[in-house]
């Protein structure tokens, strides 16, 4: 059954698409002091587009997997794109920050409808010992895509205007939408679930909060302290509770948390919730450092974080290869002991660290963290049951979501609270030089934070051993 699919033109469109979804997400970062002085609008504010972004993902990845069992693939893959086209069409139109905030968010409903359908299609197109090589390309968007898009956005901001990061988008989006018109077809049975409006609303308040108060931490104007900041966190996990209860309690849940008795899926979860912390924390504080902390200029800066995320990239369809033949502890083990190791030279950084130095360590960092992401990932959904697939992959999508929100939140507390405390003992807290020795102080301390969630993966990855999943059981018998 799985041989008749033209996996090849399937795969093509999704991964166009989910790149240029990707992308966009990053580029749009590095053009936020443009933004600030285009709009009038604060770093707060700003920082807006990238928290909407994820705020809309958090809330409508849980209820991805609900989308897989409802509508057909060609339908979903269609809605996604539409949302993506329009969102990006208005994104490269906008003229005042309410109209470029609502194209946001269009954009991340496409993205949160696309990558669940991305990871399922793969399960299902491909057989267990070709996954991983598939997911290794996923993997080349998710790492790759993202780490791009500062590089191309700080040259488009050079020479046209931010607009041109939406312009340039485009094109990809609508050659994607053909490609899949012409080649995707419907993978997944449709069951037609019956929706429970209450776990929807759990998990909307739920979720939300939680990326909506550690978005809002990080944002450093009040802090942890806030009222805003702890109700929302406070509220988040009581719903989140209430949610998990709700779906054990139900015979057909909306998100089905039996995921959590397979073994393999829990540690690779665990594992890949790690590496999104310590990629977000420190794709968030090496181009603020590189920018305050060495004085770079932004399209320095985005260039020297290139080579890392390039090579991720194009290793991460290797790693699959390799994970293929030799089962994931070869290479997780190993990954996690570079990236351990790449972290503690990180918290060594001051302004007079070479280029070369910051960017050897930066390729090292990025090639542990892609011998761990893929081979985890893939290694736990292999333990699954195929009728839980859309359930395995709606969890796995949607912690990595609060994951990245609450690593980025951590990581720019720990940047202010570290600048604040140095700020705080010098004798010229306005100087230059003295605010880029603050801003290396606030950075190694987040590199130590970290290093330590590094080598908490470290422990975890011991536990990792190969799965014979079901498919392969059954021939066995």
């Amino acid at each position: 059954m799985k041989n008749q699919y033209n996996t090849r033109a399937i795969m093509a469109s999704l991964l166009i698409c989910g790149f240029i979804g990707m992308f966009s997400e990053t580029a749009l970062n590095i053009a936020m002091t443009n933004l600030m002085e285009v709009f009038q609008i604060s770093a707060a504010t700003a920082q807006w587009l990238t928290t909407g972004f994820l705020l809309t993902l958090g809330i409508l990845m849980p209820i991805s997997g609900l989308f897989l069992q409802m509508f057909t693939t060609r339908q979903l893959f269609t809605g996604s794109l539409i949302s993506l086209i329009v969102g990006t069409l208005i994104a490269a139109m906008a003229f005042n920050f309410g109209m470029l905030m609502f194209a946001r968010v269009l954009q991340a409903v496409g993205m949160s409808l696309l990558l669940p359908l991305l990871f399922n299609t793969i399960l299902v197109i491909y057989p267990p010992e070709k996954r991983g090589a598939a997911m290794g390309f996923v993997g080349l968007v998710i790492m790759f895509a993202p780490a791009t898009g500062p590089t191309i956005g700080g040259l488009l901001i050079e020479y046209f205007t931010w607009h041109y990061i939406f312009w340039f988008s485009l094109p990809f989006l609508i050659i994607g939408l053909l490609i899949g018109l012409k080649y995707l077809e419907n993978v997944t049975d449709v069951t037609k679930p019956r929706i429970d409006l209450l776990s929807v609303a759990l998990s909307t308040i739920g979720f939300g909060g939680v990326v909506f108060g550690f978005s809002k931490a990080g944002e450093g104007s009040e802090g942890w302290g806030s009222l805003i900041v702890l109700t929302s966190i406070i509220v988040g996990l009581v719903a989140l509770m209430l949610f998990v209860l709700r779906q054990i309690l139900m015979n057909d849940p909306m998100m089905n948390l039996s995921v959590f008795k397979y073994p393999m899926y829990v540690v690779g979860l665990l594992l890949v919730l790690s590496c999104m912390m310590i990629i977000m924390s420190s794709m968030i504080i090496l181009p603020m450092f590189l920018q305050t902390g060495a004085g770079l200029s932004v399209f320095t800066a985005g260039l020297m974080l290139l080579p890392g995320s390039a090579l991720n990239g194009i290793l991460s369809p290797r790693m699959g290869h390799l994970f293929d033949k030799y089962g994931p502890k070869w290479l997780v083990i190993p990954g996690l002991v570079i990236v351990s190791v790449m972290l503690w030279f990180f918290t060594t950084l001051s302004p007079a660290s070479s280029v070369a130095f910051i960017v050897a360590l930066h390729i090292g960092l990025m090639v542990g963290v892609g011998m761990v992401w893929m081979p985890a990932q893939t290694n736990g959904l292999n333990q699954l049951p195929p009728e839980l697939y859309p359930h395995g992959t709606a969890v796995l999508n949607t912690l990595q979501q609060v994951a990245g929100a609450i690593g980025i939140a951590v990581a720019v507390s720990i940047l202010t609270g570290g600048m604040e405390k140095y700020l705080h003992g010098s004798s010229d807290p306005t100087r230059l030089n003295e605010i880029a020795k603050a801003m290396t102080a606030g950075s190694q301390n987040v590199f130590w934070f970290t290093m330590i969630i590094a080598l908490i993966g470290l422990i975890i990855a011991f536990f990792i051993r190969r799965v014979i999943n079901h498919e392969e059981r059954y021939s066995a018998h």
